[in-house]
Parts: structure tokens; C-alpha cells; sequence
């Protein structure tokens, strides 16, 4: 599958996962979203970003490999079955492209997970690594404030009744409460040597990881026919 370019030693890398089994919005990665396929703007944003040496997409859909190639990003092969079900999280997905660069004598310096999301931008991809240099990180990821405090969370207990999940907060102001935030869900900075060193996968979110802050109206899931629904109106709103 691979677009023929030669390989060689690579210092920054853009890994796009992808799968062709999105069971609750199928097709997901090549459906049209505000005009061109969804993968397409990560493809894009990597290209617009200017600093990735390679850019590849990981995936087991000959589909979405076909997509991504005409979109000038490279699929050297396809993703194993074991990698490509509905409970594979991205950290082996990850190691096994990393793995792959390795094994074909490319030195990874530092590579960006990037997920197919219409509000990922070469600017914040960009930000993100100056990060990873400036904090000498091991990780960075971009997160978003929630739009209500969390500490002021509900749920709705065995009983039917709504219930605190922090009842020692029930009668906090919101002002008084500190501020949350949570992962925006569109790509994650790696430094290379410590992604490949480290065996233990849970650590990998732990050690030295930074957030870059990003705003509110430029963050959406989109895992659902309703996340979709909204995210382009989203989009038409604020990036068109």
C-alpha cells in the first residue's frame, strides 16, 4: 500500500489511526463531512503544519487506505485484524506503526497522533510540538474546559433519584470550584524514545505530559450520528 516514497531516516512523524468498522456512524473515516472525507482533515492539517517528515495512516480498510493516498498520505501497510476491533484502544495501534518505523531503520525523534477530527489545525499541531520542545515533555495532548462544573455533577442513582457525585460540593458556588478540563480528542505529541522505551502502557499518560488549552467552540466528539450532526454545524459556524 505504500505510495512508493523511499524510506530513510525520519525525525518527525504525523500517525493517523483509522479504522473501517465504525459500528455507530459506519463508513466514518470516509464519509463526506462539510465536503470532502473526514480523514481528509487530518491528512490535511498535517500537510498545512509543514513539519512532519512522513505522514501515515494506520489502518485495516483498503478503502480508507485509497482515500488517504489520493490525499498524499502514505499507508505502508495494512493494520492486523487483532489491532482493528471495537476494543482496541489506540496505544497498541500506536506502537505496532512506531514498531514498523523502527524495523524499517527509521529513527522516530518525536511523532503526533493524529485522529480524524475537522477541528484539528496546523496551528494547534504546531503549538503542541513547540511544547513538547519548550517543557522538554514526554507527551503533550490538547484539552478544553467543560462548559459546566464537574464537581457539580449529577447522576441518577438505583433509585431513580438524582444524586451529588461530589456531595461535598452540593452547595459550592461554581465560582469557588476548580477549573476542569478534559481531552479535546484530536491528536497527542509523543517524543519518540520515550514512547518505544516505555513497556508499561498506562505510565504512558502519566510522566511528564502537558496540556495545550485550547478554546471551547473548537472542540467536538464525533461518535455518534448526533455528534456529527452538531460538529458540522460547529464547523460551518467557526472554520468555514
Amino acid at each position: 500500500m505504500c505510495n512508493g516514497q523511499t524510506m530513510g531516516y525520519v525525525m518527525m512523524i504525523a500517525i493517523i489511526p483509522a479504522r473501517g468498522g465504525s459500528k455507530r456512524i459506519p463508513g466514518k473515516n470516509t464519509r463526506v463531512f462539510a465536503g470532502k472525507p473526514l480523514i481528509n482533515y487530518a491528512i490535511d492539517a498535517a500537510k498545512k503544519a509543514d513539519m512532519f517528515d512522513k505522514i501515515m495512516v494506520s489502518t485495516d480498510s483498503p478503502q480508507i487506505a485509497e482515500v488517504s493516498l489520493k490525499s498524499g498520505a502514505e499507508v505502508p501497510f495494512l493494520r492486523p485484524a487483532e489491532l482493528a476491533d471495537d476494543y482496541t484502544p489506540t496505544v497498541p495501534v500506536l506502537k505496532h506503526a512506531v514498531n514498523w518505523l523502527v524495523s524499517n531503520s527509521i529513527q522516530v525523534e518525536s511523532f503526533c497522533c493524529i485522529y480524524s477530527n475537522p477541528f484539528v489545525t496546523a496551528d494547534n499541531l504546531k503549538k503542541g510540538y513547540a511544547l513538547l520542545r519548550e517543557k522538554n515533555a514526554n507527551s503533550v495532548m490538547p484539552v478544553a474546559t467543560f462548559p459546566f462544573p464537574i464537581f457539580r455533577g449529577v447522576k441518577i442513582n438505583e433509585s431513580g433519584r438524582v444524586e451529588f457525585i461530589f456531595p461535598e460540593h452540593a452547595l459550592a458556588r461554581s465560582q469557588d470550584l476548580p477549573e476542569a478540563y478534559h481531552d479535546a480528542g484530536q491528536f497527542y505529541w509523543w517524543k519518540g524514545d520515550f514512547f518505544i522505551e516505555t513497556e508499561e502502557i498506562r505510565q504512558l499518560h502519566h510522566l511528564k505530559q502537558y496540556p495545550l488549552i485550547i478554546p471551547r467552540y473548537g472542540v467536538q466528539d464525533i461518535d455518534t450520528p448526533e455528534d456529527w450532526e452538531v460538529a458540522e454545524k460547529l464547523y460551518q459556524s467557526f472554520f468555514k
